[in-house]
Order: C-alpha cells, then sequence, then structure tokens
C-alpha cells in the first residue's frame, strides 16, 4: 500500500546528538514548509516530546522564520473531554503553539472530545480535513507500546477518524505527563487518513522509546505496533536523538548533518 508522493525506499532516519538538536531540526522542517508560497495545511501532535519541538518554532516565528498567517491546522486526536479542560489536547496546544504565532483563529480545526455523538463528530472532522485535500505534513509521536495518534496496538486500525479506548499504559503515560487523572477514551485520525498525507515527520527522543523505534523501523510491519505503518507511506522522515536511537540494528542512519553513519549501529 504505497502513500504519498515520490518512490523513496523506506523511511529517512536522521539521529541527533541530543533531543534539543532534533526537535530544532524537527521545527526547522515545519518552518521550511511554512515559507512555502501559498497556503499550507499541517496535522500536529501533543505531548512531551513535541513542547521543545513548539517552543523551537516559536522561536523561528519570532524571528520570522515561521510564518502561520496561510497556515491551517488539525490535530491528530483529542481525549475525551471538553477543549476548556486544562487537560485536553486543545489546551495543550494553545499554550505550546496557538497563542504565540499568527496563526488565525478560524484556521485552527479540533475534534470536540467530548462531543455527544463520536461517530457524527469523527464524520465531520473527516469531511472538514478532506476540503482541505491531502495534508502537507502530519507531524507524530510514538507511544511506548507503539501507537501513533491514539491507534493503540491490536489486531487491527481504525482507518478513519473514530472514538477509542485507551490502554492502561497509555493511560499511565499521560498521568506521567501531568494529565491527572487520565480519561479513558479519545477521539483519533485513522491510520488511512494519517498516510493520506503527503508528507510524515516522526519525532522521538529518549532512551525510554529505544525499544519501541527499533520496532517501529526495524520489526514488521503489523498493527501490534502502529507506527510500524508509517513505513508503507513514501515520503517518512524520523528524527531521533542518540538515546532512542540507540537499539537500531541498521548503521546506515543518517547524522544530523545529513552524512550516513556506516557499520553496525549507531555511534
Amino acid at each position: 500500500m504505497a502513500r504519498g508522493p515520490g518512490r523513496r525506499k523506506g523511511p529517512r532516519v536522521r539521529v541527533f546528538d541530543s533531543a534539543r538538536e532534533a526537535s530544532r531540526a524537527a521545527a526547522e522542517a515545519i518552518a521550511l514548509l511554512l515559507r512555502r508560497p501559498g497556503s499550507s495545511t499541517l496535522v500536529l501532535a501533543s505531548g512531551k516530546t513535541m513542547v521543545p519541538v513548539y517552543r523551537e518554532l516559536v522561536r523561528l516565528h519570532r524571528e520570522g522564520h515561521a510564518p502561520f498567517s496561510e497556515a491551517s491546522t488539525f490535530n491528530l486526536d483529542e481525549l475525551a473531554i471538553a477543549a476548556s479542560d486544562p487537560r485536553s489536547f486543545r489546551s495543550f496546544m494553545d499554550r505550546h503553539l496557538f497563542s504565540k504565532v499568527d496563526l488565525q483563529p478560524r484556521h485552527v480545526h479540533f475534534l470536540r472530545g467530548d462531543a455527544r455523538d463520536p461517530v457524527a463528530e469523527s464524520v465531520r472532522y473527516e469531511t472538514e480535513l478532506a476540503r482541505f485535500g491531502p495534508p502537507d505534513l502530519v507531524l507524530a509521536g510514538i507511544g511506548v507500546n507503539g501507537h501513533v495518534a491514539y491507534l493503540e496496538p491490536g489486531a487491527a486500525l481504525a482507518p478513519f477518524t473514530s472514538r477509542v479506548n485507551l490502554s492502561a499504559a497509555t493511560r499511565r503515560a499521560l498521568e506521567s505527563d501531568g494529565i491527572v487523572p487520565a480519561p479513558r477514551a479519545a477521539l483519533t485520525m485513522g491510520i488511512e487518513t494519517i498516510l493520506a498525507a503527503r508528507a510524515i515527520l516522526l519525532v522521538a527522543t529518549g532512551r525510554g522509546k529505544a525499544d519501541v523505534v527499533a520496532a517501529a523501523l526495524e520489526g514488521p510491519v503489523t498493527p501490534g505496533c502502529p507506527a510500524s505503518l508509517l513505513r508503507r507511506h513514501s515520503d517518512l522522515t524520523v528524527m531521533l536523538d542518540r538515546a532512542a536511537a540507540a537499539k537500531l540494528r541498521d548503521g546506515k542512519r543518517e547524522t544530523g548533518n545529513g552524512k550516513r553513519k556506516k557499520g553496525t549501529g549507531v555511534r
């Protein structure tokens, strides 16, 4: 199932010396897209991995290198709570990005996590996204159990936006991030919705992600590790720090400066 433009064989994996450098590179990639002529559509992620990415993106915006005035944004997911709840991902985005750049409020598109009819809300979101055509970029993280967006490991993944129950591992991770109590459900984009984007940028940092990064990039492509399905996209870029890349077996990875590392393992 080839997705996205081009014919690249496998993801482009870039390994940086630190989480800060990886976050800066991710922000610079987004800023480059924002500087292109015309409007752009971004699908964004929440969570602690994204905090330094958005911090760098705000810095670039203040320096005049990341204009949001012509951009429209969607988000991968939302917890099953009201947008006004400080635990919500809408609140997270307002705190870390939306309130600090020139993104027009009418260009912000978000799932309503507390919608009375999750099915109707999911259809509304898919329809709204379809009006913009394929997103230019999906920015994604990876959960400790391999989830991407809130597509949890299982026998099959939801193809399109839908309501999902959160696993115990995901709820523990949310609570470790300060989202207490962690909701038991969320609305999330489906895997087909994500793969329809023109490009995907996956960011992971920290030694706690090393096992799941190796499984996603070098293990079988399976819904048991949802992030592994991103490898079906023809324009997938992965940005890691050394800690998150520590268990990759394939030594042919790019360093942050674009050079190839040869040999066994990433050093």
